[in-house]
């Protein structure tokens, strides 16, 4: 049986972020309390922003800048207890999946008495968390679809983990997808932005949970994005269209399956390497598809939405956009030690990632994948 549900009201194209006003003014006089969360002072100097924190304006209204990437669960400890006292009502976060990530959460804790990390870590671990407050969504890059899910990643190094807070009364009240928020973005982000999105939309179409909807979904989240990505490095905001329009489909195409072995065996080597989580699922892309191919229901229209022929020529285009722009594509250039790879795939094994994948993973086959792409222009494996 096909499901399918995603609540959020979402608006997407040039300029829409001017809408933000009058959305605000649709929840009572008494719900207007807003918390902007943003990823820099220069993103509140935008006039739509501005015109929100302006004092004495027809908003209540404070701002937080929150600077941190890969948030921890410290950080947001710290977010909320700067925040705690005004208790916003409605949280707008403006910035990449961090901010988006961390809006979210923040909405799960104003109605807590938080004691310190280890409880909110506790609280996060029993997945016993509700939202207190409403949050939109603002991205300001296009890859995560962080705007149209309702989980939040935030990392614990302490613990050697990362953790999700979960949860379906926690999607977004809207989503305001605005592409010109993204023009001037450094070519190197905004081309592992979009592979990330590639990656949401690959794994949703294969996942055990895949439904029609998100198939749908996926399929035109990947030509929009690989049909423009190119566009990238001339700086074209069309393609910046292109590709707010391809994440945010992604996003809904995974916010009803969620990922699977691209993304489960990423997370140990951002915490660990720092490899910006983009770069990670897009390296992995290609060989988790040869492992995968035999179990892909119409493999053909996948390929066909990729541009490419097999897994080998989905790796040499994927390496090809990492080193045009400025990234490595290997686990070797990234600075990975090739004897630290078990420990790195004993990790790679994530709850309600890997066993989302439609072929069963081991250490040992993780082990492989990650053989494969430790240096360049080796074959994608399959274990």
């Amino acid at each position: 049986m096909n499901c399918y549900y995603n609540p959020v009201h979402t608006l997407q194209g040039p300029g829409c972020l001017a809408q933000l006003p009058a959305l605000l003014h649709t929840l009572p006089a008494d719900e207007r309390r807003v918390l902007v969360l943003a990823w820099s002072e220069e993103a509140l100097r935008h006039p739509v922003l501005a015109g929100l924190l302006t004092p004495g304006g027809e908003f209540a209204a404070q701002s937080l800048v929150f600077t941190a990437s890969n948030p921890t669960v410290a950080q947001l400890f710290d977010a909320w207890r700067a925040t705690r006292d005004f208790a916003p009502q409605v949280v707008v976060g403006v910035g990449g999946g961090t901010i988006l990530d961390v809006a979210k959460s923040l909405c799960c804790l104003y109605g807590c008495d938080l004691q310190d990390v280890d409880d909110l870590r506790a609280r996060i671990a029993a997945g016993s968390l509700q939202p207190a407050a409403r949050w939109i969504g603002v991205p300001t890059t296009a890859g995560t679809g962080s705007e149209v899910t309702c989980w939040a990643t935030i990392w614990d190094p302490e613990k050697d983990t990362k953790r999700s807070l979960e949860s379906k009364a926690n999607y977004a009240w809207a989503a305001l997808v605005d592409p010109e928020l993204a023009e001037g973005m450094p070519v190197r982000l905004a081309v592992s932005s979009a592979l990330d999105a590639v990656a949401h939309a690959v794994e949703s179409y294969w996942a055990r949970h895949t439904n029609t909807v998100s198939r749908a979904l996926a399929l035109e989240a990947i030509r929009t994005i690989m049909g423009s990505i190119d566009d990238l490095f001339s700086g074209a905001p069309a393609a910046h269209d292109a590709m707010a329009r391809g994440s945010m489909l992604a996003g809904l195409a995974f916010s009803n399956t969620k990922t699977t072995a691209c993304h489960s065996i990423s997370y140990p080597l951002t915490m660990h390497y720092h490899i910006p989580h983009g770069a990670a699922v897009a390296m992995l892309l290609a060989p988790v598809l040869a492992l995968n191919a035999p179990a892909v229901e119409d493999l053909d229209a996948l390929l066909d939405a990729l541009g490419a022929r097999d897994a080998a020529m989905l790796q040499r285009r994927i390496a090809g956009l990492l080193v045009r722009s400025a990234q490595p594509a290997s686990l070797e250039g990234w600075g990975v030690d090739h004897d630290d790879l078990p420990h790195l795939a004993a990790l790679g094994i994530t709850k309600g990632r890997a066993d989302n994948n439609p072929v069963a993973l081991t250490p040992d086959c993780i082990e492989s994948l990650l053989e494969s792409i430790y240096q360049m222009n080796t074959v994608p494996c399959v274990c």
